[in-house]
């Protein structure tokens, strides 16, 4: 499945944010990938960031990262850059973006 998100970086810590997603511990993506993430992007517009993330099943995926001490440790970090941030919840499953338009 197809999951697209926004949140939004706080605008006097874009070069943060941008740091530290150059330094994602190894330890986190290893757990992102075995929670059921094939893949995920991130695109900057300005303070608005747009995820697309894929993964089998995602609120399964927020289930298994919402209490791991490397997940938890990054979104304490991402709650300082962060103005919007991800939701790890039960309730953040239902988070995505509703799709308008795809390509036929």
């Amino acid at each position: 499945m197809r999951v697209a998100l926004h949140t939004k970086v706080r605008p006097d810590r874009i070069a943060d944010y941008e740091a530290a997603h150059r330094e994602v511990p190894a330890e986190l993506t290893a757990a992102i990938r075995a929670a059921g993430a094939t893949s995920w992007t991130i695109w900057r517009s300005g303070s608005d960031l747009f995820h697309l993330l894929e993964c089998e099943d995602y609120p399964r995926l927020l289930a298994q990262l919402e209490r791991l001490p490397v997940n938890i440790a990054w979104q304490a970090r991402m709650a300082e850059l962060l103005d919007v941030v991800h939701d790890y919840s039960h309730g953040g499953a239902d988070a995505g973006l509703p799709v308008v338009w795809e390509l036929p």
